[in-house]
C-alpha cells in the first residue's frame, strides 16, 4: 500500500485547498473511490481468488459476501442500494456501487468498518494462516483507509471499530494511547465503556456518551485499586476513588504541589458534566449536551485515563 504525493496533491496543499476541520456527515467521492481500489487491491477482483491471501481456495465472491450479508441483515434489506431486487449474484459489485453511492455516511462507514476488521481479524475469524507478506499487506491497507479519510477531512478512523476524531492532536496524544492502554485484559470494562462513549458521541447522542466516559473513568480507578489490592467499596463514587488514590501515593508527593491543580482537575472535569448534565433527572426542560461539552469531556477522560495507568504502570 502506498500513497503518491503527486503534483496535483501538491499544488492543492500550497493553494490551502485542504481540509482544516473536519466534517462528519458528508464523504466525498473520491474518497469512496479509493476506499474500492484499497479494497481491491488486498481482497482482490471478482475473478480472482483468495489463495494469494489466505491458504486454501476460497472464493471472492465469499468474501465480500460475508459483508454483504451482514449489512443486508442489519438495515433490514435484501439488496443494498442501489442494486435492483431481480440482481444479487455479484456482491463484490453490490458492496462497492453501495459504498459509491449511499449517502448514508454512519452506514457506508459501516462497511467500511467490516472490511477492516475482515482484515484484522482475518486469522481468528477464519483460521486460515497468512503469510507475513499478506499480513503486512492488510496492516497497510487499514492505515491507508485511515490516512485517506483524515486527508479527505473525514472525521473518523478505524481503530477496532470507527471512532470520532476532533482534534488529530488530541486523538494522537490521548485517545489512541487510552485504547493501547485500555486493551490489557484487566481494563476490558473500562475499555468496553471508553468505546461505547465515543460510538454514542460519533451518534450524536451526547449525554450516553457523557455517561460512559465517566463510567470508564471510574471502572479504571477501580481496576489500578484492585489490582494494587488498596481497599475500596464497589459503589464508591469518583471523589472517593481519587482520594483513595491520593492516599496510596499513585500520584507522588513531590508532584503535588506543582501540580496544584491537579485533584480539583481529576475530580471535576470528569465526574461533574456526568453529574449537572446527563445521569440526574432532568426536570420540567429537556437539557442537552452540546457537542463541544460531550468533546471536551471524552478528550479529558482518555487523557486522565493514560495519565492513571501509567502511573499506576511506574510504581514499584
Amino acid at each position: 500500500m502506498s500513497i503518491f504525493n503527486t503534483f496535483w496533491q501538491r499544488q492543492k496543499a500550497i493553494r490551502g485547498d485542504v481540509p482544516d476541520v473536519y466534517s462528519y456527515d458528508e464523504m466525498p467521492y473520491p474518497l469512496r473511490v479509493q476506499i474500492v481500489h484499497i479494497a481491491t487491491e488486498v481482497l482482490g477482483s471478482r475473478e480472482e481468488f483468495l489463495s494469494s491471501y489466505y491458504q486454501g481456495h476460497k472464493n471472492i465472491q465469499q468474501t465480500y459476501g460475508l459483508i454483504v450479508d451482514i449489512l443486508r441483515k442489519e438495515f433490514g434489506v435484501f439488496q443494498l442500494p442501489p442494486t435492483p431486487s431481480h440482481h444479487h449474484e455479484d456482491k463484490q459489485k453490490e458492496l462497492f456501487d453501495f459504498i459509491l453511492i449511499e449517502q448514508d455516511v454512519e452506514k457506508v462507514l459501516s462497511a467500511v468498518e467490516l472490511i477492516c476488521r475482515l482484515l484484522e481479524n482475518a486469522v481468528v475469524q477464519y483460521d486460515y494462516r497468512r503469510d507475513d507478506n499478506s499480513e503486512a499487506n492488510a496492516k497497510g491497507a487499514i492505515a491507508e483507509i485511515n490516512t485517506r479519510m483524515r486527508a479527505a477531512g473525514l472525521g473518523y478512523e478505524y481503530d477496532g471499530e470507527i471512532i470520532r476524531i476532533d482534534s488529530e492532536l488530541v486523538h494522537a496524544e490521548a485517545v489512541k494511547p487510552a485504547l493501547e492502554l485500555l486493551r490489557e485484559k484487566r481494563y476490558a470494562g473500562p475499555e468496553q465503556e471508553f468505546r461505547a462513549a465515543y460510538e454514542h458521541y460519533r451518534k450524536g447522542k451526547n449525554k450516553e456518551a457523557v455517561t460512559e466516559a465517566a463510567k470508564a473513568f471510574e471502572s479504571t480507578m477501580k481496576v489500578i485499586l484492585a489490582k494494587r489490592g488498596w481497599p475500596h467499596n464497589a459503589t464508591d463514587p469518583a471523589n472517593k476513588l481519587i482520594a483513595a488514590l491520593y492516599k496510596h501515593k499513585l500520584i507522588p508527593d513531590y508532584w503535588q504541589n506543582a501540580m496544584a491543580g491537579l485533584r480539583t482537575l481529576l475530580e471535576s472535569a470528569i465526574p461533574t458534566p456526568r453529574n449537572k448534565s446527563s445521569a440526574h433527572g432532568q426536570g420540567v426542560d429537556l437539557t442537552t449536551v452540546p457537542d463541544y461539552i460531550a468533546g471536551y469531556v471524552l478528550h479529558m477522560t482518555a487523557a486522565t485515563i493514560v495519565f492513571l495507568v501509567k502511573a499506576e504502570q511506574a510504581l514499584s
